[in-house]
């Protein structure tokens, strides 16, 4: 029999649909449902609506596991919680490690807080791999521009994202310490909903959720003043719980993203690109070199630019093992021929 109480649990995030499937898989099972709230490297953490326990997790699911995730627990006396298994989560944030592996940062989100800071941090092609990350999971963006106390012409940085991205998330002009935040934010901090905040090191996620949360809870750090980078003072993804009754899943910041993308996502991500695309001359125009391109002449050339890199970073993870092999060998052959000549 499922132990469960609704209404603590919809608190942190619980939904019908995701107790049905906890009732289906319990079945006779004596289990508790529980959500995961912390990951750090082989730990994890378990919260029932109270309180926050440590985990016992079977290594064959340590893969599969991210923070937000439901599972069905078997509570234990003395000693960590046994996590017996895993629901299957509504939709999951993943990014391509380098080695093609994909790593794990959210499950059951619902609104993807995108930070970017309007410092040296201000990068629209990295907005754009965010924004595709989000698009993979199907999870809603909203653009945050932190530290706009900090630049003279925000509004200007604002107006080059509304020209540029398509489809046009929401985009917020932020301080991150300013208690208003909360404000600017509480459409998608309502009771039971999930954020997950995304973006470099050092572009005030943390700072963002302690004020979110109205207390100290994650550590900050500065940034460099040459690069405006910042240091890794979030190491562990974690669920935390706000007053008004949202959660927040604050993430350690990477220094390079590549998001699962398909050919679909690719194309709601660039939608622009795609609808211009259709007047083209070619039906298999490339956007590069091709006469009559109907997308060269009406998409700023930087934004084309990145389309194609992230258009060959899909297909080079589409790729078999073997397909990579063989790229690698006819690009020596071509590298030689080139020395060569």
């Amino acid at each position: 029999m499922l132990n469960f109480d609704f209404p603590r649990l919809a608190a942190i995030g619980l939904t019908p649909l995701l107790l049905r499937q906890a009732l289906a898989q319990a079945g006779d099972a004596d289990a508790t449902l529980c959500r995961v709230s912390r990951v750090q490297r082989d730990c994890f953490w378990l919260h029932d609506g109270d309180e926050e326990r440590r985990a016992q997790v079977l290594p064959s699911l340590h893969g599969q596991l991210a923070v937000g995730d439901w599972a069905l627990v078997q509570p234990q006396a003395a000693g960590p919680w046994r996590l017996l298994e895993r629901l299957e989560p509504f939709n999951q944030l993943a990014r391509v490690g380098d080695d093609g592996v994909r790593q794990l940062y959210a499950s059951n989100v619902d609104t993807a807080l995108l930070v970017m800071g309007l410092d040296g941090d201000f990068n629209p092609r990295r907005l754009e791999r965010y924004l595709g990350l989000a698009a993979s999971a199907g999870v809603a963006p909203v653009v945050v521009l932190s530290k706009v106390d900090l630049c003279p012409d925000a509004e200007r940085k604002v107006e080059e994202l509304e020209t540029r991205l398509r489809p046009l998330p929401p985009i917020l002009l932020l301080n991150a310490t300013d208690p208003a935040c909360r404000g600017a934010l509480q459409p998608w901090l309502g009771a039971g909903q999930t954020l997950v905040l995304l973006g470099s090191s050092g572009v005030g996620k943390s700072t963002l959720s302690n004020t979110l949360l109205g207390v100290d809870a994650q550590a900050v750090g500065g940034v460099r003043e040459d690069d405006s980078r910042g240091r890794h003072t979030t190491t562990a993804r974690s669920l935390l719980q706000c007053p008004d009754g949202s959660c927040i899943i604050d993430t350690p910041g990477v220094r390079s993203l590549q998001a699962p993308l398909d050919e679909e996502t690719l194309a709601s991500s660039f939608a622009d690109i795609a609808e211009l695309a259709a007047r083209c001359q070619f039906r298999d125009c490339s956007h590069k070199l091709e006469p009559g391109c109907a997308v060269r002449g009406a998409v700023a050339n930087d934004r084309l630019l990145n389309y194609h890199k992230l258009q060959r970073e899909m297909r080079r993870t589409e790729q078999t093992a073997l397909q990579r092999q063989q790229q690698r060998r006819e690009w020596k052959v071509r590298s030689k021929a080139s020395r060569r000549r």
